[in-house]
């Protein structure tokens, strides 16, 4: 578990870029319930508003590319941030805005990225336009310290359909060939295994994550949580196989507290860290 800091000292800060969900169950939502529950303080930079309840996704309202990269400047040069997480960034344009600002502050060099390359929701609605993928694979994941794409993401960026190890060490390889310092192949989506098993790759080694698989449909915001817990990690300088061992904790002991949540899937919860 991560050290708490004590009342009234300044704790670690971690940045997240990425979209609302006005379900509260995934976006920024998830990102920030899940860095104050790690004990940092979550900062904000909205890059679209989606239209969201626990069933999908009706509207998608984009920010303007210039006032996405103003709220990551604002955040940077006057609070200071250990980490930084990118989410849903909805369009070319303000793949290329976040990826200049980064570059610009030193984010994915100095201060580390995660980059969770979010496509489509969990329900299969789009989260990002077609033209924007290009510039996710070869200028954002470029600048990550670590890339987290699900199965159904791996195959977007990659061409690879991810259906046992060794499919899933070609992904991490090709992932890994786009330029981040690290790639993680989320094995979640695989169903067909009895275990959930995450594959982390650095050009060279291999490590891998596993953890007991939960029958439950309530697992929205999974890919978030996993996300900013380990961008959380970084934040008090974990090494990056460190990082995500403590996120695939951390999300495995959320999707076990998971609940209900309306008529669809309700979301991973990281609550359960109240009662300990």
């Amino acid at each position: 578990m991560l050290p708490l800091f004590p009342p009234g000292t300044t704790p670690l800060r971690v940045l997240t870029i990425a979209g609302t969900d006005s379900g509260g169950g995934a976006g920024i939502q998830a990102d920030s319930r899940t860095i104050a529950m790690c004990g940092l303080h979550a900062c904000v930079a909205v890059a679209a508003v989606t239209v969201q309840n626990s069933v999908g996704v009706t509207g998608v309202h984009e920010i303007p590319p210039s006032i996405v990269s103003a709220q990551v400047r604002a955040v940077v040069s006057d609070i200071g941030v250990q980490a930084v997480k990118t989410g849903m960034l909805s369009s070319r344009e303000i793949v290329s805005e976040v990826v200049s600002v980064c570059r610009e502050l030193g984010i994915g060099r100095r201060i580390p990225l995660v980059v969770d390359p979010v496509c489509a929701s969990m329900h299969g609605d789009p989260l990002l336009r077609e033209d924007a993928l290009d510039s996710v694979k070869y200028e954002l994941i470029p600048c990550a310290t670590l890339v987290t794409p699900n199965l159904d993401e791996v195959k977007l960026i990659t061409g690879i359909d991810v259906i046992d190890d060794r499919t899933a060490r070609d992904a991490a390889r090709a992932l890994h060939a786009l330029g981040p310092r690290w790639a993680l192949v989320k094995g979640g989506h695989l169903r067909s295994s009895g275990e959930s098993v995450d594959l982390l790759f650095d050009g060279s080694e291999f490590h891998e994550f596993t953890a007991k698989r939960f029958p439950t449909r309530n697992d929205h915001g999974g890919g978030d949580t996993l996300a900013a817990s380990i961008a959380c990690a970084l934040a008090h300088g974990y090494p990056v196989p460190e990082a995500v061992a403590f996120g695939k904790q951390w999300v495995t002991r959320c999707i076990e507290a998971s609940y209900d949540l309306g008529a669809g899937h309700g979301p991973v919860s990281p609550l359960w860290r109240l009662a300990n």
